[in-house]
């Protein structure tokens, strides 16, 4: 490692660039790449996207359009982009469902699970940034972004040479997979930038075939308003009946598309703690979720990104995954029934239009009890 003795006037753009990768695997990044701040490469295809309608009702998308092709103007003076990217791949197989007459349980996606990966990050890379400055011992300005700015994240980790943006429009690494949260520091150092990496898809179609309701449109696209992770994090209204059986018992989020893709299969499991906590747990109860109050929704999310979607959403999308269950206890089906029936009684529109809908599919009435012929 370099060392304070190392003057700024010896420091070239390409020690700078091993120093700062040096600094940023002893504090735990699994990647780390440099990037020049300028013009994105893939601005254009992002305004192609937002024109086909894929990004649904994600109104915060379309604005600063602008400041998402060029990130210089997020920082004055800005030169470089340190990216990286920390893993949360927990290696686990898919945990079991529950046992015949048991409460059937939700699903929540893995990068939920553990702390807030905005925090985590945030604050690795200040350390990352602080520990910079002390070894250039030279005034230079940052500013972090964690999923909090508009930024064209993915591409500006491909751009520094962290994966390639895969089928499945993952971030993708040959060693480590996909399951990566990134961050970016903005700073005016000059760094010497990395290259981009080439594509190792292949002729590999698994994370498509896969998709239970069709997102991935093509390769390389995704149509954000079939996707089982918008539709259940970011989508506020009624979810279309459409796509109700596809999503299973997914309640939060949907690793589908992950989970079958080769390079995931044999990743490096991920080494930070706070991110392999369970702060939410990977397999919560269908019918507490369904009739969540205030207080527990709050226990349930603390410290954890699964705050994103709202306790209504989450028991809208409970809602729908009570519908998807079969089993052959009929006092659980009375249970259920029952729940769903008090869910279609609600103040909450999208709420009450799942539980009705999922009623139907279970073929109950709204007082829990099978419909007669």
């Amino acid at each position: 490692m370099f060392g304070t003795q190392l003057s700024s006037s010896r420091m070239t753009p390409s020690n700078r660039a091993r120093l700062t990768k040096s600094l940023a695997t002893a504090l735990g990044f699994e990647r780390v790449g440099i990037t020049q701040a300028g013009p994105s490469e893939r601005g254009a295809y992002y305004k192609a996207w937002l024109e086909a309608g894929y990004a649904g009702t994600q109104e915060y998308l379309k604005r600063n359009v602008g400041l998402r092709s060029d990130p210089s103007q997020l920082l004055s003076g800005a030169r470089s982009i340190i990216c990286v990217a920390v893993s949360y791949n927990r290696a686990e197989t898919a945990p079991e469902t529950g046992g015949e007459g048991e409460h059937p349980r939700g699903r929540v996606a893995s990068y939920a699970r553990g702390r807030d990966y905005h925090v985590v990050l945030r604050r690795m890379l200040t350390e990352l940034m602080e520990r910079l400055r002390a070894e250039l011992n030279e005034a230079f300005e940052w500013r972090i972004c964690v999923d909090t700015a508009p930024l064209l994240e993915r591409d500006l980790a491909r751009q520094a040479g962290l994966g390639w943006i895969g089928k499945n429009t993952c971030l993708l690494d040959r060693q480590v997979g996909s399951y990566l949260f990134l961050g970016e520091a903005l700073t005016t150092l000059d760094i010497e930038p990395d290259s981009p990496v080439t594509d190792h898809c292949g002729t590999c179609t698994r994370c498509i075939d896969a998709c239970p309701t069709g997102a991935l449109i093509a390769p390389y696209q995704l149509d954000a308003r079939r996707c089982i992770s918008y539709l259940t994090i970011e989508h506020r209204g009624e979810i279309s009946e459409e796509f109700h059986a596809a999503m299973g018992n997914c309640v939060y989020g949907c690793d589908i598309c992950q989970q079958v893709c080769p390079y995931n299969q044999h990743a490096r499991p991920a080494r930070q703690p706070e991110i392999l906590t369970e702060h939410t747990p990977a397999m919560p109860d269908l019918l507490e979720l369904v009739r969540m109050r205030s207080g527990e929704y709050r226990r349930l999310t603390d410290g954890s990104a699964s705050r994103r979607a709202t306790r209504n959403m989450w028991r809208r999308n409970a809602a729908i995954a009570l519908g998807n269950v079969r089993c052959a206890d009929e006092a659980l089906r009375h249970t259920i029934g029952v729940a769903l029936s008090e869910a279609a009684e609600d103040d909450y529109p999208p709420l009450r239009a799942a539980a009705v809908k999922s009623l139907a599919r279970l073929g109950l009435d709204r007082g829990g009890f099978r419909k007669k012929d």
